[in-house]
């Protein structure tokens, strides 16, 4: 049976991953790369390094999200989201970063399970001031999600 998901379960299921595919497009090129989050608020933040996202991003921050649960190709749920990208500085880009802490130190088997970048909440933190490392936000705007569920 295919379907679309109901408004809270597509909050649930934004809330419950870890990766989110980030679509950009500047000047006729798409690109699209997976990043790991945290959601709140209605808003996706992260962390990441300079380079082609980045640039891409402070020149159109609209974006376009896909989030998605595959059980087996006849069990999934897939979210597909719009917003718009802002890049967070000082004690804003702190609170994202002690979201993303909270949300992924849990998960960590071992010192290599998590980003090097995400490792040490503290290096974190002082590496952001004059480093070509960035903490964002993306305000969604507008969510829709879609299933197949077998009867």
């Amino acid at each position: 049976m295919l379907g679309e998901l109901p408004a809270g379960e597509v909050d649930r299921l934004i809330q419950s991953e870890l990766i989110a595919r980030i679509g950009c497009h500047v000047e006729g090129r798409t690109y699209v790369v997976p990043v790991t989050y945290a959601y709140s608020d209605g808003a996706l933040v992260g962390h990441s390094l300079a380079g082609l996202k980045l640039d891409m991003l402070r020149q159109n921050p609209k974006v376009c999200i896909e989030i998605d649960r595959v059980d087996d190709l006849a069990n999934w749920r897939s979210v597909i989201a719009w917003g718009q990208f802002e890049e967070l500085k000082g004690e804003e880009a702190e609170r994202a970063l002690n979201l993303l802490m909270a949300r992924f130190v849990p998960l960590m088997a071992s010192e290599t399970s998590l980003p090097s970048h995400l490792r040490d909440p503290a290096t974190l933190s002082r590496s952001l001031a004059g480093s070509a490392s960035f903490v964002y936000r993306i305000l969604l705007t507008e969510k829709t999600g879609r299933f197949e569920r077998t009867p």
